[in-house]
C-alpha cells in the first residue's frame, strides 16, 4: 500500500525524484552523468521514544509519552503535559501584609478573649448557656462534670472568635502557601487508562476489526520498538484508510508483517540522527522556548511553553531580527527538524532553503540536498518547475528574475516580462520539446539573430504558425525603447556563470528536483551559493519561493500539509508574493520567512506582508522603526490605569501643626493624603520603544494565529527556555 504517499515519491518527471535511499536491490538515482549515485542507507535502530528521552528496553518510556495528558489549550501552547491556568490572575497578598493582618487578627482575638474572661464586658457571653442548660447540670457538685460543662463552652467560644477573626486574617491563605506544601505527599504514580481507552493498545483499529494489527502494535510499544515516529505514521497511514484512500487489509497486512516498521517512508528512515529541539509527535508540535512569567502577557500563558505545529504555521510565519539574535538556531532549524519529522511520518513536505553553511541541519536529515553552484553537488534543480506550460513557466521564471522591480502599488505587476518570455518560450517548446537552457534563453533575449533565425526556420519547417507570430511579436519588440527583454537578459546572465554551468539542465540526461513533489512526503534541503553569487542567490530564492506557491495552490492532494523555510528571505518579497502567501492558508500550506530587518522589503510592501502572514515574531535588537511597523499592525487594547495623586495636607489647629511637625521630623517628608483614579484608557500592546528596548536578549514578542482563526496576543519569549 501507499499509505497515502509514504511508499512513492515519485515527482512529475518520468523518473522517480533523486533521493538518496532506494528500495534494497533496485538501482538508486542517476547524477548528471546519468551513473547510480550512493547505494541506500540502512533503516537505523529504533531512536527517542520521547522528545528528548532514550528508549528503555521494556518501552516505559514510550507508553508514558504516549499516555501523557495534551489538553487543548489556548493557540501556541505547549501541550505535552500542560496543566491549564485560569484566564484571570487571582490576586495574592504579600507575604508582610499578610502575616502581619494574621498576626493583628490573633492579638485582636486574643484580646477580646482576655476582656470577656476577666469579665470587662459583662456576663452576658454565658446567658445561653443558663438558658438552654438546666441548672442540675450547671451548678451540680461534680467538678468533672461541670468543668466538662463550661469548659466546652469556653472552647466554643474561642473557636467563634478565632474563626471570625481567621477569616478576617486570611489564616487559610497562609496555610494553603506555606503550611500544606510541606505535608504534601508525593502524588502517585498515574494508573494505568482503561483498555478501551488506552492509545497504547490502539481501540480505534479494534473498533474497525483490525484486531491483530492492534495486538501488534501493542506488543511493539510494550518491548520497546517502538518509538514517537513511528506512532505518528501509522496513525497517518490509518486515517488515510478511514478516508477510504487505502483498503483495510493491506494496512493491517502490513502492521501485522512489518509491525512497528510498517507503512514505512521511501528513504527507510524512522527518525532523524539526532534532534536538537523537544518535539511532540503526537500533536505535531515543536517546542521553541518558555512564555515568560511577565505582567505583558495574559496569565493563561505565563510559565507556559510555546510549541508550534502545522495548525500555526498553516498562516506562515515572518521572523525579524538582526544577525545573531537567535532567527535560524532558535526559530528555523527547530521548525525545520519538526517538519522532516512529520515527513518520516508520513504528513508533511519541506523545502528548506539557505545559504551555505547557515546551520540548517546534517545532509543526512534530508531526502535532497541541492548544493547549488557547488561542483560536488549530486542534484539539480528544475528551473521551470516541473512544468511542461510555456505560460505557466514564464509566469513563474518572470517572477522570479525581476519580480523585485514591479510597481508594488495596486495594479503593478509583471505581465509584460511575463509575455515576453512566454513569447520565446512557447515557440522553443514547440520545436525541441523542452525549455531552452540558461545560455540558450539568454541568446534569445539578447536577440542574437542566429538562434532566432534557427527557431524560425525550425518553426517553419513544423508548420506552427501561431507559434511564428509570436516570435515576430517578440522580434518587433526588440527595438523598442522600453523593451523589458533587456532587463530579463541582464538578470538571467547573473545565471550563465561558469559555477552553474552544470546546473539547470533541460537537455533529459538528469532527472532535476522539481517542487511538483510536494505531493509527497519529501525532505529537501537547497543550498545557495550567497558567497560571491548574492545576486543569484536572491533570483533563486524568489523562484524557489514562485514555484513553491504554484505547485502548493496546484495539488490535488493536499492532506500533506507543505511548509518552506526560506532562512533569509531578502530581495524575495514582492507583489506577487504577498498576494499569493494568504493564499497558501487554503491549501495547507506554509511559509516560514526570515528578515534581518524590514528595510530588506520595499517600504510599500511593509504593512501587507505583516498583514498576510498570521504569525509575527520580532526578536530582541530590533531597530525603533521596525518595532514602529509591529506596534502598529499588533494594535491597542484597553487596559485599567491608576492615577496616584498625592496632596500635602494643611494642619489648622496648634495641636495639629505639632503633630506635622513631629512627622516631618521623624519621616523627612510633609504629611500628604493619597488619592487614586482608575480610568480605562487605550494603549499600544507594545510600543515600538518597548520592542526595540524592552526585550531581553534571547526573547522574542510573537504573535500566532490559527488556521481556524483563533489568535493570541503578542506575547514575551523566552527562546532559551
Amino acid at each position: 500500500m501507499d499509505s497515502e504517499g509514504t511508499h512513492d515519491a515519485r515527482g512529475t518527471h518520468a523518473t522517480p525524484v533523486p533521493r538518496p535511499a532506494a528500495p534494497p536491490g533496485s538501482a538508486g538515482p542517476r547524477d548528471r552523468q546519468g551513473t547510480h549515485i550512493t547505494p541506500p542507507r540502512p533503516v537505523r535502530a529504533p531512536g527517542p521514544a520521547a522528545a528528548g528521552v532514550p528508549p528503555q528496553p521494556d518501552g516505559s518510556a514510550f507508553l508514558t509519552w504516549l499516555r501523557t495528558p495534551r489538553p487543548g489549550v489556548q493557540p501556541g501552547v505547549w501541550r505535552f503535559g500542560h496543566m491549564p491556568r485560569p484566564e484571570q490572575e487571582p490576586e495574592v497578598t504579600p507575604a508582610r501584609q499578610l502575616f502581619s493582618g494574621a498576626l493583628i487578627a490573633f492579638l485582636v482575638g486574643w484580646l477580646v478573649w482576655s476582656l470577656l474572661w476577666n469579665g470587662y464586658l459583662g456576663g452576658w457571653w454565658v446567658v445561653p448557656l443558663e438558658l438552654f442548660l438546666p441548672d442540675a447540670w450547671l451548678y451540680s457538685g461534680n467538678k468533672i462534670g461541670n468543668a466538662v460543662v463550661w469548659y466546652g463552652y469556653y472552647t466554643l467560644i474561642v473557636l467563634v472568635i478565632m474563626i471570625g477573626l481567621g477569616r478576617v486574617g486570611r489564616w487559610d491563605e497562609i496555610w494553603r502557601r506555606y503550611v500544606a506544601p510541606r505535608f504534601r505527599r508525593p502524588a502517585p504514580a498515574q494508573a494505568p487508562p482503561a483498555p478501551g481507552e488506552d492509545p497504547a493498545q490502539w481501540p480505534q483499529l479494534r473498533e474497525a476489526g483490525a484486531d491483530a494489527a492492534a495486538e501488534r502494535l501493542a506488543a511493539d510499544a510494550r518491548a520497546g520498538l517502538m518509538r514517537d515516529v513511528d506512532h505518528a505514521r501509522i496513525n497517518r497511514a490509518w486515517r488515510s484508510v478511514r478516508a477510504g484512500r487505502n483498503s483495510l487489509s493491506a494496512f493491517s497486512d502490513s502492521v501485522v508483517r512489518d509491525g512497528a516498521a510498517a507503512c514505512a517512508h521511501p528513504s527507510g528512515d524512522r527518525d532523524l540522527p539526532a534532534r536538537a529541539a523537544r518535539h511532540d509527535l503526537a500533536t505535531a508540535q515543536v517546542r521553541l522556548g518558555t512564555t515568560a512569567d511577565d505582567p505583558r502577557n495574559p496569565y493563561a500563558y505565563r510559565g507556559a511553553g510555546l510549541g508550534l505545529g502545522p495548525e500555526l504555521l498553516g498562516t506562515s510565519l515572518l521572523a525579524v531580527g538582526p544577525a545573531g539574535s537567535g532567527k535560524t538556531s532558535g526559530v528555523v532549524w527547530p521548525v525545520a527538524e519538526s517538519l522532516c519529522l512529520g515527513a518520516l511520518a508520513g504528513r508533511a513536505a519541506v523545502v528548506v532553503v539557505g545559504a551555505a553553511g547557515a546551520g540548517l541541519g546534517p545532509a543526512d536529515d534530508y531526502d535532497v540536498v541541492v548544493r547549488v553552484g557547488h561542483p560536488d553537488s549530486v542534484y539539480d534543480l528544475d528551473l521551470y518547475g516541473g512544468t511542461n506550460d510555456p505560460d505557466e513557466a514564464a509566469a513563474v521564471l518572470a517572477e522570479a528574475l525581476v519580480g523585485d522591480l514591479v510597481d508594488p502599488h495596486p495594479g503593478g505587476d509583471s505581465r509584460r516580462s511575463t509575455t515576453v518570455l512566454a513569447q520565446l518560450l512557447g515557440p522553443y517548446y514547440a520545436v525541441h520539446r523542452r525549455f531552452p537552457s540558461v545560455p540558450e534563453l539568454r541568446a534569445l533575449l539578447d536577440g542574437a539573430p542566429g538562434p532566432l533565425g534557427a527557431l524560425r526556420k525550425a518553426l517553419q519547417d513544423a508548420g506552427q504558425e501561431a507559434m511564428l507570430r509570436e516570435l515576430d511579436a517578440r522580434e518587433r519588440q526588440l527595438a523598442h525603447p522600453g523593451d523589458p527583454g533587456s532587463v530579463i537578459a541582464d538578470r538571467i546572465a547573473l545565471l550563465d556563470r561558469p559555477a552553474f554551468a552544470a546546473f539547470f539542465d533541460t537537455s533529459g540526461q538528469s532527472t532535476p528536483f522539481s517542487l511538483r513533489a510536494l505531493d509527497h512526503p519529501v525532505r529537501v534541503r537547497i543550498d545557495l551559493p550567497e558567497r560571491g553569487h548574492a545576486d543569484a542567490s536572491r533570483i533563486l530564492a524568489r523562484l524557489i519561493l514562485a514555484q513553491f506557491m504554484a505547485s502548493s495552490i496546484a495539488r490535488e492532494d493536499r492532506s500533506l500539509f507543505a511548509c518552506l523555510v526560506l532562512d533569509d528571505a531578502t530581495g524575495t518579497v514582492t507583489p506577487e508574493s504577498v498576494r499569493r502567501l494568504q493564499r497558501l492558508r487554503s491549501s495547507n500550506a506554509g511559509v516560514v520567512l526570515t528578515l534581518r530587518t524590514l528595510d530588506d522589503a520595499p517600504r510599500q510592501l511593509r504593512t501587507p506582508l505583516l498583514g498576510s502572514v498570521g504569525c509575527r515574531m520580532a526578536l530582541s535588537g530590533l531597530t525603533p522603526w521596525d518595532g514602529q511597523d509591529f506596534a502598529e499592525v499588533w494594535g491597542k487594547e484597553w487596559i485599567e490605569a491608576r492615577d496616584v495623586t498625592d496632596r500635602q495636607i494643611i494642619a489648622e489647629t496648634p495641636l495639629g501643626k505639632t503633630v506635622h511637625m513631629l512627622r516631618r521630623v521623624i519621616t523627612g517628608n510633609a504629611p500628604t493624603a493619597r488619592a487614586v483614579t482608575v480610568r480605562q484608557v487605550e494603549r499600544e500592546r507594545w510600543s515600538a520603544s518597548e520592542l526595540a528596548h524592552g526585550v531581553p536578549p534571547g526573547h522574542a514578542v510573537l504573535s500566532l494565529t490559527d488556521v481556524r482563526g483563533e489568535h493570541a496576543p503578542p506575547l514575551l519569549v523566552d527562546l532559551r527556555g
